[in-house]
């Protein structure tokens, strides 16, 4: 599979750097709510070319479901050893200015947010190897296959879109992708997955067992941690597939999802994870490159690999899109935060 690539031009670059360097000098953190409250307002100011690169993969939902933005460059030296956790966040941070790329370019699919259960409620997120955690399905592991599935799967308000932007990838991990468009189903297998039958809980990125010693707590997101708690001793069942018919949209997590009860049902999901199984491609990032996967359209994983921890392993920044920030506001502190809490 050919994947769909915008890259970015001299005179591009030299334009996105002059918007950087004003943002990066004026703020300190993405997570400042002033930069917040005009994020979407400061990314119409990237070039024309690469907002309508990214208006049309928004508008057009292409069969590809993906996008790798190049030509950015990232100086290695700059951005300091790959930390060995999520919480080593050092202030200022050495990769401001990618996260304001990062940022920028994630609003001009919809709006960015964060969830009070994973990095403290943070809206970049560092991915990363982090000891101790060698083998578990997160983006924390590394030694065992990350299974692929789309993001958050058991979310009523999982994003449309995860972006990935490389810091540093020494060894060529690659990031696994299929799309539903590869996928062939007959009538009876769609009708099956279009249906409420299969259950699903929280991944445990979300629960309490995964939070960090030195999180910032409070009220609401304890809250948030027990409603998690909650949805993952009690079960709930979703439709896998929904939207079009011809052409739908997909929530999926084979390692946090049962298996239905129905035969039928069964035997539907089966039927489509082989197909995505005979999909599966291979993804190798760069650094710089920013990805952008349609989180309705498309499955992701990741090759598994052997962390060093010489501050020369793998690093991605993560940021999570939704394009309607609205659906979610019972579950959001006010109109304009971003982060949920709860389920």
């Amino acid at each position: 599979m050919m994947i769909p690539r915008f890259d970015l031009s001299g005179d591009e670059l030299l334009h996105t750097e002059a918007l950087l360097h004003e943002l990066t000098s004026r703020y300190k953190t993405v997570e400042d709510q002033d930069f917040l409250m005009d994020l979407g307002v400061h990314a119409q100011e990237l070039p024309w070319g690469l907002r309508r690169a990214l208006y049309h993969f928004r508008l057009e939902e292409p069969t590809s479901a993906v996008l790798v933005l190049g030509g950015f460059p990232v100086d290695e030296t700059q951005i300091g050893t790959t930390p060995l956790h999520w919480n080593r966040r050092l202030d200022p941070s050495p990769t401001l200015r990618e996260e304001f790329m990062l940022m920028l370019t994630s609003a001009l699919l919809g709006e960015p947010f964060g969830w009070g259960t994973q990095q403290d409620g943070f809206l970049v997120h560092d991915i990363l190897p982090i000891p101790g955690r060698e083998k578990e399905q997160l983006g924390s592991g590394c030694e065992d296959l990350l299974e692929w599935h789309t993001e958050d799967a058991f979310h009523s308000y999982c994003g449309d879109y995860l972006v990935l932007m490389c810091m540093r990838n020494p060894l060529e991990i690659p990031t696994t992708f299929a799309s539903l468009e590869k996928v062939v189903l007959s009538d009876e297998e769609r009708e099956l997955l279009f249906q409420p039958l299969y259950p699903i809980v929280p991944d445990e990125s979300h629960l309490a067992k995964f939070k960090d010693r030195e999180q910032r707590v409070d009220g609401t997101r304890n809250q948030a941690y027990a409603q998690m708690e909650l949805m993952n001793s009690e079960t709930v069942k979703i439709p896998i597939l929904s939207g079009a018919r011809e052409s739908p949209y997909l929530r999926i997590d084979r390692f946090t999802m049962g298996e239905p009860e129905d035969e039928r049902a069964h035997a539907a999901l089966e039927g489509l994870a082989q197909q995505i199984d005979a999909s599966i491609v291979d993804l190798v990032l760069k650094p710089g490159d920013i990805c952008f996967i349609d989180n309705y359209k498309a499955v992701h994983g990741r090759k598994p690999f052997k962390a060093r921890y010489d501050g020369r392993d793998r690093w991605l920044k993560r940021v999570n899109v939704t394009r309607d920030l609205r659906r979610s506001r019972h579950i959001r502190t006010a109109a304009a935060d971003r982060v949920i809490y709860g389920g």
